[in-house]
């Protein structure tokens, strides 16, 4: 018997009003941001459109149940990877290069469409899709098919990336990297396995720390990777060194937002010009404007939205949707982490946003596709009177 009292609260409102936080947020240092930025653009109206947009994304894909879900992986997941090639190979006039990068579809009237932004949440629902279904067709548990679960997930994982490498993006490729890694904690993978696997990628991780710093032709040569990335480990390890080249965005962060101090300078009241502040660096505006309380504010709010999304992958008894909710966390999660991260010099700058914040269409409707899920899922759930099945 269904309890008619959970029936009648279908919408999670909790959800909804930490994303109107978000928005009324976005919205106010996007405005502040573009008064003295190095564009003309109105990026505030552009944004509030894209927020409408993701509320339509919302709408439809909270509809759709864990079969349709189910169903429509493998599609999305191919479609994805159709977009990923079709950027790569697309003249010009169609998919530009911008920064060095050939990751966005020319989108007349709209501007530009980053593939890999959807690609995210196409990634999400198929590893979840292959942890289910592995589950499913091996009941008892062994080292063997632990390793097999393993190979399918870096599989499916690994085919994005290396299409996204080569545009290059380096930043959305660790995203996909942290999706996959936090879903891989809650595969049932055994710890035998996973311990050995990440000490070595630890050791290699060191290993390409030590080339970038002392042997950088090694990695520009076999690896591909392009001299500006260096530039961005330099900068990071020594920003005022390079501050009239690649420390310079950097180095106006810390300046911006350590000037904000305790309270903040007020409202629409930065001196610190700040390049890209509607987007990647739009943290420093926060910080600048608002202080350690404002930041403070924000961050907490991340975490009210990571702690919600997790509360909802606990209740469910569906394992699908607890795999899908803990995709979406790691996507967001590492996000936050990187993108805060990068603005107080705590990381490398690689250019990613700040989920919800950042000024982009691409990025934001990406988002809202992946609480999409988390919306559905409470909109479908379900508890019983006389059971603890859900």
């Amino acid at each position: 018997m269904t309890s008619d009292k959970n029936n009648s609260t279908k919408l999670d409102y909790n959800l909804v009003f930490t994303l109107l936080l978000l928005f009324i947020i976005s919205c106010l240092a996007i405005y502040s941001a573009q008064t003295t930025g190095q564009y003309k653009e109105n990026f505030l109206v552009k944004q509030i459109l894209w927020y409408a947009v993701g509320v339509g994304i919302i709408a439809s894909v909270i509809t759709l149940d864990s079969d349709q879900l189910k169903k429509l992986t493998w599609y999305a997941y191919g479609f994805g990877l159709i977009l990923l090639i079709l950027v790569r190979v697309a003249p010009e006039s169609i998919a530009p290069h911008i920064n060095g990068a050939k990751s966005w579809f020319k989108v007349p009237a709209l501007g530009s469409l980053q593939p890999s932004e959807f690609v995210k949440i196409f990634l999400i629902l198929a590893l979840a899709k292959v942890i289910e279904d592995h589950h499913l067709k091996n009941p008892v548990k062994t080292i063997q098919s632990d390793f097999w679960l393993l190979i399918k997930m870096g599989i499916t994982t690994i085919i994005p990336i290396g299409l996204i490498m080569l545009q290059p993006d380096l930043g959305t490729s660790l995203v996909f990297l942290a999706i996959m890694l936090g879903m891989t904690f809650i595969s049932g993978v055994s710890w035998k396995i996973l311990l050995p696997i990440f000490a070595g990628g630890a050791f290699l991780i060191g290993i390409i720390f030590y080339f970038v710093l002392v042997q950088p032709d090694i990695l520009e040569k076999y690896l591909g990777v392009k001299q500006y990335q260096f530039g961005r480990i330099y900068s990071w390890l020594d920003p005022y060194n390079y501050q009239s080249s690649e420390g310079y965005q950097l180095t106006q962060s810390l300046m911006s937002i350590g000037s904000g101090e305790t309270s903040g300078k007020g409202y629409g009241n930065r001196d610190i010009y700040m390049p890209e502040s509607q987007t990647d660096f739009i943290f420093s505006v926060v910080g600048e404007e608002f202080g350690f309380v404002g930041a403070s504010v924000l961050i907490s709010i991340f975490f009210l939205l990571i702690y919600h999304i997790t509360k909802v992958g606990m209740e469910t008894k569906n394992n699908f949707y607890t795999y899908l909710c803990v995709g979406v966390i790691s996507m967001i999660t590492f996000h936050v982490f990187q993108n805060i991260g990068m603005t107080i010099g705590l990381l490398p700058i690689t250019g990613i946003p700040l989920p919800f914040i950042s000024y982009g269409g691409s990025s934001l409707m990406g988002n809202m596709l992946g609480l999409g899920l988390v919306f559905s899922i409470r909109y479908h759930y379900k508890k019983y009177m006389f059971s603890t099945d859900a």
